[in-house]
């Protein structure tokens, strides 16, 4: 008789569970010679060429191919590299093989999984319109009919691109309309040039569709809220800034999924996008939360620094210029010889104050909350040491919650082991950084309601159904752990 083979590590996570896990975002890995099909089928006969029109946040196009002293001259940004758990083939496979993921699920510990593509990741970023929208078709179409079957545990997400509001609203429509998706990943800039280029350095901006935009991105916005999609970004930064060392692949890597979603946070939060929209959520992935927590706080306090009110304080035309005088010649010493008043060189601005808040419309810093933390969830990998942060209400303003969600980032080389992924997040409660209703929230109550804020349905048919439709009931009454996160006394 064969042997029942030993539950793996995280199998032995999952059973000590009261709760389902939700993985926001693992990721498939695309099996070319099919995605060929589809990229065809779309009028690209060369995949590989579209790699070498992307826009920022993969490096430089070629770079395998030059010479170390044309890297150097050239500033050529290092490329990802070895970016898939090759040495696990099974693990290689899943990542692959829909219906192969679907059966090893349960070795993960994981009920349900929302999967980002690979290679697609960065199709958005195609500088080439007719490359970058039949790119982001092709992988929609394959994405679609690859995982049609498995429904009840997995759904893939689409990639919308950002160039336009109109190009970005037509491809919403039709992913979740015909293709039937209902999962949503956006670019968190577009890479644009500057028309008119004077001596400084840079030749191109990055729009992040909020502030300073070229565009006017409400529309999209106002789209997802109606067609009840939770939207994520999921990009990247490297070559932008300072992530542009041509030798060394970690030093472009760390924190830049990070810097990208906190320039389209930002963008978003201060241009008033979530204060005109507020069932609009957003997801930002695989930068973790600690940023966010970080973003959060900052925003809290430069506005009681900064805000129309108190930023007259700063107004140069209030120095007591007599006082000020009296102060110099008292303990100026040699100082003194140079002037009575005190001035302001120039660049630091004379004119009247700009109110950089005004697309919040608040009157004190305690309505920041409610236009952050239910917007805004954050993504944070199984080996983050730093999701505790986010439930750090003794430290974070107002007794906030900051909505992390667990992702596994499974199919990466992040994830060399898929069935520890999950053993992996839960040290976090045997260390003591989070506690067991904190980690249910981490792993299921936050993706539960970063989905159904926006879609109700979104998890019918699937096998977490009754579970998030149990959480929804409880949120609904204000009953249970899952009460909103420290808003409540907050926004009363």
């Amino acid at each position: 008789m064969t042997q029942p083979s030993r539950p793996t590590p995280s199998e032995e996570v999952r059973a000590r569970l009261d709760h389902p896990v939700i993985d926001a975002d693992g990721h498939f890995i695309e099996f070319r010679p099919a995605l060929a099909r589809f990229m065809a089928a779309e009028g690209i006969d060369d995949p590989g060429a579209l790699f070498m029109d992307v826009a920022s946040a993969i490096g430089t196009a070629g770079y395998d191919g030059m010479s170390p002293d044309q890297r150097a001259r050239r500033r050529a940004v290092r490329t990802p590299w070895w970016a898939a758990p090759a040495a696990n083939t099974l693990d290689l496979a899943t990542a692959t093989l829909p219906g192969l993921l679907h059966q090893r699920l349960e070795q993960l510990g994981i009920d349900f999984a929302v999967l980002y593509p690979s290679a697609g990741l960065v199709y958005g970023n195609i500088r080439d319109e007719r490359g970058r929208r039949a790119a982001c078709r092709a992988v929609n179409r394959y994405s679609a009919q690859s995982f049609a079957e498995f429904g009840d545990r997995i759904t893939p997400a689409a990639v919308v691109p950002m160039h336009t509001p109109e190009e970005a609203i037509e491809e919403l429509e039709w992913v979740v309309g015909p293709l039937g998706l209902k999962a949503v990943m956006i670019s968190g800039f577009v890479e644009r040039p500057v028309e008119e280029p004077d001596d400084s350095p840079y030749n191109v901006w990055w729009d992040s569709f909020g502030i300073d935009s070229a565009h006017d991105y409400d529309p999209f916005w106002r789209r997802c809220t109606e067609l009840g999609v939770s939207v994520a970004s999921h990009s990247g930064s490297m070559g932008v800034g300072f992530r542009r060392s041509i030798s060394n692949y970690m030093y472009n890597h760390i924190g830049h999924f990070g810097a990208a979603s906190e320039a389209l946070v930002k963008s978003l939060f201060m241009a008033g996008v979530t204060r005109r929209f507020p069932e609009l959520r957003l997801g930002l992935l695989e930068g973790g939360v600690h940023w966010g927590v970080g973003l959060y706080a900052d925003l809290v306090a430069r506005w009681e620094k900064r805000n129309l009110r108190a930023v007259q304080s700063y107004d140069p035309a209030r120095i007591d210029q007599r006082r000020f005088a009296e102060l110099l010649a008292k303990y100026g010493g040699e100082l003194a010889d140079s002037g009575r008043e005190m001035s302001f060189p120039g660049t630091f601005g004379q004119d009247a104050p700009a109110d950089d808040f005004a697309g919040l419309d608040i009157g004190r810093a305690e309505e920041i909350p409610g236009l952050f933390v239910p917007h805004f969830y954050f993504g944070c990998e199984a080996d983050d040491p730093m999701v505790g942060t986010a439930f750090d209400r003794r430290r974070n303003p107002f007794g906030a919650e900051i909505r992390a969600m667990f992702s596994s980032d499974i199919g990466h080389w992040d994830v060399p082991e898929m069935t520890e992924v999950l053993e992996e997040a839960y040290e976090g409660v045997e260390n003591g950084g989070l506690t067991p209703s904190q980690f249910r929230d981490f792993t299921f109550s936050n993706v539960a309601r970063f989905y159904t804020d926006s879609n109700p349905d979104f998890f019918r048919g699937t096998s977490v159904e009754r579970a998030v439709a149990e959480f929804v009931a409880r949120e609904r009454t204000g009953s249970g752990v899952e009460a909103s996160a420290g808003l409540r006394e907050v926004t009363a």
